[in-house]
Formats: C-alpha cells, structure tokens, sequence
C-alpha cells in the first residue's frame, strides 16, 4: 500500500498518541487501509462520469475530485474581494463554504461517520477503544483539511493579499471552528435519524443529499459565470436578533467586529457564538457518543415494510396506459425500480432537477434585454423544449441497475415478444417520470405565459414521447435494468449527447407553425400521427437483436 504523505507527517507526533495510551502503529496502519479505500470511491461529483477500472486504479479519484471543489472556490473570489462590508460577503462566504462541506460529508463521507467495520472487524482484534476511536478522528480531520484546503485555500490567499494577515488568521481560526461545528451537527443529525428511524431511512436521506450535491454542482456552473457581475454592490445590512438563527454571519461577524472596529454587543454575541457551539456541539456529542454506536447497528439490519393498501388509482392508471397484461407488469416492475433503485436516482435525478432549471435559464438571459412584459408576449415558452433535456439520458440508463444480477429472470420467464416489455418500461418513464416534471414547469409557464400556451404544451408533450421513440430506436437495444453501471462507456454518452441535437429541430418546426393560422393545432396532428406510427414499429425488438447489441 502506498505510504501517504500526510501519515508521514503523523509520524513526528507518535509519542504524543502514545501518551494518550494510543497504539500508533496499529493507527496508522487502519489510517492506511482507509486513505486507501478514499482513493478508490468514487466521489458525488464523479458519478455521472464513467471511467475504465484501469484508470480508476490510476490515480486517486477522491484527490482529483478535490480539484472540481478549488474550481468552485473561484466563485468565492468577487465576495472577499469587493470591499469591506464583512458581514454580508462573509456571510455568503462562510453558507457556502458550509453547504458544500455538510453535503460532501454526508454524500461522500458517511460512510466514515456510519463505519461498522471498525465495530465488526477492529474490535473483534487485539486492539484497544482508543486506537479505533482516534484512528477514525484523525481520518474525519484528514478529510476535512483535504476538503476546506480545496474550498478555501484559493479564496485565502486572495483575502491574504487583499486585506492583510488578519483576515487570513481569523479565516484559519473560522475554518477549524466551522469544521468542528459541521462534523458533530452532522452526526447529531444522523444520531437523530437513527433514534427514530431504520437504516434505510438513513441511506435514502443520504442518497437525497448526493442527489442535491450534483444538483448544485450543476446549478454552481451558472451562478459562477454570473458572479463576476456581482462585484461592485453595495449592500447594507440592519443587524437584527432573529439573525442568530444563521450560523454563517456567527464566524463572519468576528471579521466586522475585528477588522471594522464595529463592536455592537449582537455582534460581540454572534461571535461567541462562533466560538462556544462548536465547543459546546463537541462536547454534547462525546455524551452522546455511546448511544450513536449502538444506533449504527440498525445500519446492518433492514426492515421490511408492510403491506400498503393498494392504490386503486394507480392500478386504474396502468390498466387504462397497458391493455396487454405483460406490458402492464413491466409498467409496474420499471416505476418500481426507478423509484426505489438508489443508484439509478443518483445517475438520473440530477439532470432531473437541471431540465427543470434550463428553461427559466433562458427567460432569465432574455431579462437583460426585455422587460418582462415583452418576454411574456413572446414565444419564449417554447424554452420549455430543453426539458427534454433528460429523455435521451435516461432512455440510456433504463439498461443499468446496481442490481443486474438479478437479470437471469428475463431467460427464465417465458418472454417471446419484447415489444411489450420495453414499451411498458418507456411509459412507466414518460408518467411516473416525465410528466411530473413536464407538468410542473407547464404550471408556471401558463402562469407567466397564459392559457393561451395549453395548445403548445400538449404538442411539446406529444413532442417529448416521439423523442423517447427516436432516442430508443438510436441507442443500444438492452433488456432493461440488466447490465451494471460500471458497464456504461462514453460512447453511449456521446450519443446521448448527440441525440440532444435532434431538439432544436423539433423546436423550429414548432415556432414555424405558430405564424400559419390554426399552426399549432395542424402540427399537434401530425405529431400525434407520427407518434402513433412509430409507436409499435421501433418497439418491435427481438431477441437476436438484443444479444446481438450487447
């Protein structure tokens, strides 16, 4: 195994640990086996990418994540840099700093929180409490260092040279306290979760959050490219009681009270505050220490869930979208997998969440040209094409499930005409999937839009089930939920990054129909036409077909 360097540096403080009654040797081999295992997950913000084992095996891919959070830093830049009103930039610093570290440590670093190794494999060996126990602190702090030092450590520099060295001691003391803070208030909310619910409740919280962290990583993209314009505000903030309640402008109101002489008795309670609930959050934590162990055991357990009543109106759903009974139970076996299946929610609910973003985007870019009221009366609806953003992306994970293996049902099973099964996984998408989506953003943007957009809504739906038929037609026929995720190659990537071309066509065609009167509803004809033709033709796949494209 490699030798790290930052178990080197331990080295030099091996007689302290040992003073403290700690077996430096065993530590630091735990500490080794873990640095290790780090560089072989593969963080939150890497999932949607697909790499070869062989260039996982490279190089350490946690380390190279490290590098996407130092590029996000640089949004940091313009609020340390635009003045001296230390309260509101490092408020907005400090939020975020604090929301990245909390969802990586619940996203990618749970497992070091929630380790039920060390209960089920260290202790069972001749190694004392203390040994473990410190093993895994110096691994969360080794964490934590490598995770602020990639947020804050560009921002730093850039305040050191703009505001001196008091801002950049005071922006080291605010880190180690913030991190202490956020590791005990994340474990107290597992803690939480764990004294009143199962382990499965837990994993799906955390599953959550890995989703919202790529959601933001997405969302960040924009708000970078905008920052720079924020530069030259000037904001005044009334410091009020019920501002207590915000944790950053606690470690921000040390900069104000520090470096402005401004020494209002809130401010001087903000910054106590900064310094005492860390503490006080730490201490409370080691009480409450014991009773979080054993609530990690739940973790190993999984319970079952009852019977529910049966939903008749899903039931009546499915019976009206599938007249064959066949592609009704797939109807119900693919809205089963995509709503419980973790892995496929953390690949596709990213782009879930983007697609609903993308087109406000657009409206948003025209607000700097328009006024909103020309907006309105435009065909700027039509934006609501990049919806559409998703299909070709799940259309592409409907092959994968991290629980492939149980694909052997499919020889099993007396399967001899495929149409039904893939006809009934790509409806199971288009309404238990897209359409919540689609019919969320439709609401708003007959909100913005008027009634008048309804006629344009249901040719852009119809639209959208055409393009899942194409986008099916063109990629890898595969029996879905079949094959691993590991499988997934930039291949099929670049082409469902290809088939996103096809969308601006289906968007002129459209535009171009709203200058010919009754347009639109001539052009809904066709593509309900359309639709119904290619339907059932580019669903019909054999058997030959799929183990020859697999």
């Amino acid at each position: 195994m490699k030798d790290f360097f930052v178990l080197q540096l331990l080295d030099s403080f091996s007689r302290i640990f040992e003073k403290f009654g700690v077996d430096y040797r065993a530590m630091r081999k735990i500490l080794q086996v873990k640095l290790t295992l780090d560089g072989r997950r593969v963080p939150t913000i890497f999932q949607q990418r697909n790499q070869s084992q062989k260039q996982k095996k490279e190089r350490n891919v946690f380390i190279s994540s490290l590098l996407f959070y130092a590029i996000f830093s640089l949004f940091f830049i313009p609020f340390i840099v635009m003045g001296d009103n230390y309260l509101f930039q490092m408020s907005l610093v400090f939020g975020m700093i604090m929301f990245f570290v909390m969802t990586a440590m619940i996203s990618d670093f749970s497992s070091v929180l929630l380790d039920l190794r060390d209960k089920s494999i260290l202790q069972s060996k001749p190694i004392n409490q203390k040994t473990i126990n410190m093993a895994k602190t110096i691994h969360i702090i080794i964490y934590l260092i490598y995770l602020t030092g990639s947020l804050a450590g560009i921002p730093l520099v850039v305040g050191l040279f703009k505001h001196g060295i008091g801002f950049f001691l005071i922006s080291l003391f605010n880190l180690i306290f913030l991190s202490l803070f956020i590791v005990v208030f994340t474990a107290l909310i597992y803690l939480a979760i764990l004294k009143f619910f199962d382990g499965e409740k837990l994993k799906d919280i955390i599953n959550y959050v890995q989703i919202g962290l790529s959601l933001s990583i997405l969302i960040g993209y924009q708000l970078l490219i905008r920052s720079f314009e924020l530069i030259d505000l000037t904001i005044v903030i009334h410091v009020e009681w019920w501002h207590v309640a915000i944790v950053p402008m606690w470690f921000a109101s040390i900069y104000e009270s520090v470096l402005n002489g401004n020494w209002q008795s809130i401010l001087i309670v903000f910054s106590l505050l900064a310094v005492i609930m860390p503490i006080l959050s730490f201490y409370i934590y080691l009480h409450m220490a014991p009773v979080f162990e054993r609530n990690l055991e739940k973790l190993s357990t999984t319970t079952v869930q009852k019977g529910k009543r049966k939903n008749t109106i899903n039931k009546k759903l499915t019976r009206i979208l599938c007249r064959n009974p066949l592609e009704a139970s797939f109807f119900r076996f693919a809205s089963l997998m995509m709503k419980s299946e973790r892995d496929f929610k953390l690949k596709v609910y990213p782009s879930l969440g983007f697609s609903i973003i993308v087109p406000f985007i657009f409206i948003i870019n025209q607000r700097m040209m328009l006024d909103f009221a020309d907006i309105f009366d435009s065909k700027w609806y039509l934006s609501i094409y990049f919806s559409m953003l998703i299909i070709p992306t799940v259309v592409l994970m409907l092959r994968y499930s991290g629980k492939y293996k149980g694909a052997w049902i499919y020889k099993a099973a007396p399967l001899t005409d495929l149409r039904y099964v893939f006809s009934g996984t790509i409806k199971a998408f288009l309404v238990k999937l897209y359409l919540p989506l689609y019919s969320f953003i439709s609401i708003i943007f007959v909100y913005l839009f008027r009634f008048k957009i309804i006629p344009d809504l249901i040719v852009i739906f119809l639209t959208s089930c055409v393009y899942t038929v194409i986008c099916f037609l063109l990629l890898k026929k595969s029996l879905p939920f079949s094959e691993s995720f590991t499988a997934a190659s930039q291949n099929d990537n670049l082409k469902a990054v290809l088939l996103f071309l096809i969308v601006p066509l289906f968007w002129l065609l459209h535009y171009m129909s709203t200058f010919v009167e009754y347009g639109v509803y001539l052009y809904m004809l066709a593509v309900l036409i359309v639709l119904v033709s290619i339907w059932h033709v580019s669903l019909k796949v054999s058997w030959e077909q799929v183990q020859r494209e697999s």
